[in-house]
């Protein structure tokens, strides 16, 4: 268990749920853990959505984009699948849930402490509502870039 496993928010005016750092352990293997701060964050613009940055030792961290109904569901059923996936621990341990990312370059998993976590996506619920996530997408620019950026034909 890590000595600060405070979860300290950078406050932010312009942000209505300010980012949540927070202390994961990563599972090196069975048996080592590495204490690790990733960053949680909340975008309005694109509610359905979480960023999570995982620093690194030199140069930009690593950034994931995560749906934020799955780490919501992941805090108490498994959730995700494919490269992104999220369960509980067992029961009997301290409370906590296991992220798991997986890439054709990497595989990593982490033991994210639930109660913060849970807290802080409750915020980002209170801001914009599960129904209401994609209400202010603009369709038409969103399925551009997914099917082949600004220069995709237009139907």
């Amino acid at each position: 268990m890590h000595p600060d496993q405070s979860h300290l928010p950078v406050r932010s005016d312009s942000e209505p749920v300010p980012p949540l750092c927070l202390d994961l352990d990563q599972m090196l293997d069975e048996f080592t853990r590495l204490p690790i701060r990733a960053t949680f964050r909340f975008d309005v613009s694109l509610p359905a959505v979480v960023t999570v940055e995982f620093p690194a030792e030199r140069g930009p961290g690593l950034v994931w984009c995560i749906g934020r109904e799955l780490l919501h569901g992941g805090l108490t059923s498994m959730s995700g699948s494919g490269e992104v996936r999220m369960w509980p621990t067992l029961p009997g341990g301290r409370p906590a849930s296991w992220l798991l990312l997986e890439s054709a370059e990497v595989e990593a998993l982490f033991e994210v402490p639930t109660a913060p976590l849970a807290e802080w996506l409750e915020a980002t619920y209170r801001v914009v509502a599960a129904e209401a996530e994609w209400d202010g997408l603009n369709w038409d620019g969103f399925l551009g870039d997914l099917l082949g950026g600004p220069g995709a034909a237009s139907a």
